[in-house]
């Protein structure tokens, strides 16, 4: 199939901007938590009324402080509440939000802040003080900074304090649907980020359709969402304004090194995360259980999982021999890992990577369904899930509700909707290539089954081309090694070679248990290993699981541990946690040679 659409289930205002939640939230839901925030280590729910009441008083301070209609205020914190309040607050003052990630340097600031022209900044640490301090010389329009932590949001709130409340009733109403509400830059696999203009409309049809369409999910006064995902990225603000729209409780953590102790303190009912969210959540509980002797006993629960997921799709459905050890499971395995995920959760929906269909059955299976969309920043977050009554798995789900995909002849995917973004800032040539001929080139290469479910199979621009002129699309072969315990990062190489090979890197949250367990030294490292027979033994593994997913052309031969993690630090990474392939090529040549080396 070539083109799938589906009806809108939801009608965007056309007058209206998303302001409009909090004061419609506060009217018909006054006594409804719609947020939550952590006071003195303990979850303390806000009410729809006094949320609305909070953004109010901060707006009045950005007004006062002299932030006008639609100048760009730069926000640059991890997340918690205040990001979500300040969020609205400056969108109640009539300006738009610019995020910048929190782990941004310097010259990445000054980018973000100088291209956007912002007037203003609201940064949480006094580390992010500093970055924008030692830039600000070079930023002429920047007027004020505020910091977070040291009683920026409450200064704001002295600063407005002759601000009237019909002040920011104007204020709050003059933007419209087609009108910017964000630019969120995207994370720059190469060169300068891109800023993506996103409207109130793309929000509101993003938003508002996948509420809709999931609405068991989003039921008000009973099901709730913990975001941990950053902020600056747009899934994070999906996480954060969809919840709004319904209303359900939100909670915001800053991150995920506490994220099991966060879950059973929140208890949400829905998680949205990423593929090595759960990645994590199936790798810490299976070197758990080996490590007490119940290895054996998960593997067999985590087969049976996927048996029982599989049955599921088929029209028999599981026998009764499988459905007694899926009860047997259940009590000994399962029903203990839905408790590590909160203990109220059936529901996770993932993006930004895939999440492969074996974890995604073993999921189902034990009775944690996740849901595997699609989308990119360009598209206000998702373009595509899996509905929570359809789910296909292995699949990123069928358009939303109200949007177009296309596959083109060359196999690109082309999105069409009144969730795709309105261009990129300052940018106009790059914005006439992304929306040729009124469609968005994704750049991602993909297929439509039957009935409309997409599933993503590589990016056009990282195909690689062997020596024997074989096409690799490398996602699909990382993404299966990566799924091991062990593997950090995975990056397939082959372009122009006469074989495909591949850089590894070692988890080293998972490295020393693993040491442990296999008698090497106490403070190992994947440096100090990399030549190791068991360790080499266990990636091989890792790489023929990789294998079974592809052709024999398209198999990895041979591999390379590198000596440490790619991170946004040294420049491997994007804060998206995306691979910026180039430079990981430019910095390992002599690894890739290796590789190739007779």
């Amino acid at each position: 199939m070539r083109e799938f659409s589906l009806p809108a289930l939801y009608e965007v205002p056309a007058d209206g901007n998303l302001t409009d939640i909090v004061r419609r939230n506060a009217a018909q839901h006054p006594d409804v938590a719609v947020i939550a925030r952590k006071v003195g280590g303990a979850w303390q729910d806000v009410t729809a009324t006094a949320f609305l009441t909070e953004v109010r008083t901060a707006a009045k301070g950005l007004i006062a402080s002299g932030v006008q209609p639609g100048d760009r205020v730069g926000l640059m914190s991890r997340t918690r509440y205040e990001w979500t309040l300040l969020d609205f607050a400056i969108w109640s003052a009539g300006a738009i939000t610019v995020p910048v990630y929190e782990t941004s340097s310097p010259e990445q600031v000054e980018w973000i802040l100088g291209d956007s022209g912002a007037t203003a900044c609201i940064v949480e640490l006094g580390t992010h003080a500093a970055a924008v301090e030692s830039v600000r010389d070079r930023l002429p329009a920047l007027k004020h900074v505020w910091q977070i932590e040291a009683g920026g949001v409450e200064e704001l709130g002295r600063t407005g304090t002759d601000v009237s409340d019909a002040m920011v009733e104007e204020r709050s109403s003059l933007a419209k649907a087609d009108d910017p509400a964000t630019i969120v830059y995207t994370s720059g696999t190469t060169g300068r980020p891109k800023g993506c203009v996103l409207t109130h409309r793309n929000f509101f049809a993003e938003c508002g359709n996948i509420v809709e369409r999931l609405r068991p999910l989003f039921r008000t006064g009973e099901c709730s969402v913990l975001l941990f995902l950053p902020l600056a990225h747009v899934f994070g603000r999906l996480v954060q304004i969809a919840p709004m729209m319904a209303p359900i409780k939100l909670g915001c953590v800053p991150d995920i090194k506490n994220l099991t102790d966060e879950l059973a303190a929140f208890r949400p009912t829905l998680i949205l995360g990423v593929p090595r969210v759960f990645e994590k959540v199936y790798n810490s509980a299976r070197a758990k259980a080996q490590a007490d002797g119940k290895g054996k006993i998960f593997d067999k629960a985590a087969d049976t999982a996927i048996a029982y997921s599989r049955a599921l799709d088929t029209p028999s459905g599981p026998s009764l021999g499988l459905r007694i050890k899926h009860k047997t499971f259940d009590k000994l395995v399962y029903s203990k890992l839905r408790a590590v995920l909160g203990g109220r959760g059936e529901y996770a929906i993932s993006g930004g990577a895939p999440l492969g269909e074996r974890l995604g059955h073993f999921f189902r299976g034990m009775g944690f369904t996740v849901l595997e969309g699609y989308g990119l920043t360009e598209s206000c977050a998702a373009t595509a899930f899996n509905p929570w009554d359809r789910q296909k798995i292995g699949t990123v789900g069928q358009p939303m509700p109200g949007s177009v995909i296309r596959i083109a002849d060359d196999g690109e995917v082309l999105l069409h909707g009144e969730h795709i973004f309105r261009g990129y800032w300052n940018n106009e040539a790059a914005t006439a290539e992304a929306l040729a001929d009124g469609w968005f080139h994704t750049g991602d290469i993909g297929t439509l089954d039957e009935d409309g479910y997409l599933r993503i199979t590589g990016r056009k621009k990282e195909i690689i081309v062997t020596a024997g002129g074989k096409n690799v699309a490398p996602a699909v072969i990382e993404d299966r090694i990566r799924a091991h315990a062990l593997v950090a990062e995975c990056m397939v190489v082959g372009d122009g070679r006469p074989f495909v090979g591949a850089l590894i890197t070692i988890d080293e949250e998972f490295l020393g248990r693993w040491a442990t367990e296999h008698g090497k030294p106490a403070g190992v490292t994947a440096a100090s290993l990399s030549q190791d027979p068991d360790l080499l033994a266990a990636i091989q593994d890792a790489v023929d699981d990789g294998n079974a997913a592809v052709s024999k052309a398209e198999s990895v031969r041979k591999f390379r541990i590198l000596p440490s993690q790619f991170t946004e630090e040294s420049g491997h990474l994007t804060p998206s946690l995306k691979l910026k392939r180039s430079v990981v090529a430019k910095d390992y040549a002599d690894e890739i040679e290796a590789i190739y080396r007779k």
